[in-house]
């Protein structure tokens, strides 16, 4: 997994086979995520590398994502649930999502005509995290800490593999993370324990 970002956009993630070659999906869409990452960088976004892709940065939060799927270019929101979204035009990346959080795209015109409602979206995003405004909590739920939440946020086939898991092997992972003392120990465990999440498994599963 790739942690330079200029690897990103020129060999993909690192998280399959097909980094680095002619079927990356990151080559595939180079350029849409270009223009992304345009629209990122003009809106005053920190760009820095998590879980392999191009994550914007500001006050401290993490405001939005972008990747490259097989079949569409994607803008995706941090903290979804605070999004007004007044347009109606975010969409949920799978079925266990909680809320609508991500642009879809499947050629670089649509970027470019949508990149004035792009630029207001990542501006409201901005602004809740400069005031230090989180979505609230819901009752009786699990209080994920914050790496993993940002996990599952970025990374779709993960978060429906984690809302698929038993109560008690979520738990697991909860606890687990929760031992680490620092915020980049959370992320390297979480980074290891993805193949267990995927497989179905509780964190001290074997």
């Amino acid at each position: 997994m790739i942690t330079d970002i200029t690897d990103y956009f020129r060999d993909g993630c690192g998280r399959c086979a097909r980094f680095a070659t002619a079927d990356c999906s990151a080559r595939l869409w180079a350029e849409g995520l270009a223009a992304l990452r345009r629209l990122c960088l003009a809106a005053g976004l920190t760009e820095t590398a998590k879980w392999g892709h191009p994550c914007y940065v500001h006050a401290g939060r993490n405001i939005a994502i972008i990747g490259a799927f097989r079949g569409d270019v994607r803008l995706s929101f941090f903290n979804a649930a605070l999004m007004t979204d007044p347009e109606g035009i975010l969409q949920r990346q799978g079925p266990n999502s909680a809320h609508p959080d991500a642009f879809r795209f499947t050629d670089r015109a649509q970027i470019e005509a949508m990149a004035p409602t792009i630029a207001a979206y990542l501006t409201e995003a901005m602004g809740y995290a400069e005031a230090g405004i989180k979505p609230p909590k819901v009752a009786g739920a699990l209080d994920l800490p914050e790496e993993l939440v940002e996990a599952l946020d970025a990374d779709p086939t993960l978060a429906e593999a984690f809302h698929r898991l038993t109560p008690g092997r979520q738990k697991s992972y909860v606890i687990h993370l929760g031992t680490a003392k620092t915020s980049a120990t959370r992320q390297s465990r979480l980074t290891k324990l993805r193949p267990h999440i995927l497989a179905g498994k509780g964190a001290m599963e074997r």
